[in-house]
């Protein structure tokens, strides 16, 4: 029986050659992003910043409803098409996107190092991404075996695609599905497939191709179910990232417990952070999640 953690556990990102939280404060955060620096709202960064004047090539100016809506204000010459960075043998472009982030989730560097220590000594690992965005963690799993990548959205896997051709990956074992996420888990149960490990991270709410409806609290449940069928005590992880929903990791951490009562490992869970560059960094709070490990 997987085992609850009642801990938290705090997955710490640190800063590559290619990427850096700067400083924070006062609802906001300074990056870099190779060779720019954008600023982004970041309402957890509750305290002051570091350093008195922030120098930056663009910044997002958040809309006047929470649920989104914005625009970049440049005050620097920033390529619209994109440029490449990188993290370790993985390369993809870098943009800024309409929806203040800038084509990747760089506290997910943790999240990819520890996937690949789970599945160390597993020969042909197979592993699924949900909701895989631009890829970014598929080339980073597909290093250990085949990967099958699922997003409901052309763009994002046009561009996940894009970037394994920059990484020179484009004969690695992905398969990139256009696909709503929930379905493709349900008609993965029916086929009678399994996995080594399973990362998703879903939204808030989102639409599928097919214009399918998705509210995290009411669905997620249900896909957490699928989930656990395609793996079985082989299996080596699942991984569940949420961001910006009101909560508690704990909850997220006893949805897993409930499905992974019949294996073997552990369920933890979490926030992800993101500590700033230099001399007394301060933790920055990013998501919170719940992993389902098997020793």
């Amino acid at each position: 029986m997987a085992d609850l953690a009642r801990e938290p556990v705090v997955m710490e990102g640190a800063a590559w050659p290619d990427y850096g939280l700067v400083d924070s404060g006062h609802g906001r955060k300074l990056e870099r992003y190779g060779p720019y620096r954008f600023i982004r709202p970041e309402p957890q960064a509750m305290w002051s910043p570091r350093i008195a004047d922030w120098d930056a090539h663009g910044e997002f100016v958040p809309g006047s409803d929470e649920d989104g809506g914005g625009r970049w204000q440049f005050t620097g010459d920033v390529p619209q098409e994109g440029w490449p960075l990188s993290w370790n043998e993985v390369r993809f472009t870098a943009q800024c996107t309409p929806f203040r982030h800038l084509g990747f989730f760089p506290d997910m560097a943790p999240v990819w190092e520890w996937m690949r220590a789970q599945l160390e000594g597993k020969a042909d690992a197979q592993t699924m991404n949900l909701f895989g965005y631009t890829g970014v963690g598929s080339l980073a799993l597909s290093q250990c075996g085949p990967v099958t990548h699922v997003d409901a959205s052309k763009k994002s896997v046009a561009q996940a695609r894009e970037n394994a051709a920059l990484s020179d990956m484009e004969d690695r074992p992905i398969r990139w599905m256009i696909d709503d996420a929930a379905k493709f888990t349900a008609r993965e149960v029916r086929r009678e497939k399994r996995y080594d490990g399973i990362i998703l991270d879903p939204p808030k709410f989102g639409r599928g191709p097919k214009n399918e409806t998705w509210r995290l609290e009411e669905s997620l449940p249900g896909l957490i179910g699928d989930c656990r069928q395609l793996l079985d005590a082989d299996s080596r992880f699942l991984f569940l990232t949420v961001y910006a929903v009101r909560m508690s990791s704990l909850a997220i951490g006893g949805l897993l417990a409930e499905a992974f009562a019949d294996l073997p490992g552990t369920v933890e869970h979490g926030e992800l952070a993101v500590r700033e560059e230099g001399e007394g960094g301060r933790l920055l709070p990013t998501a919170i999640f719940a992993r389902w490990r098997n020793d």
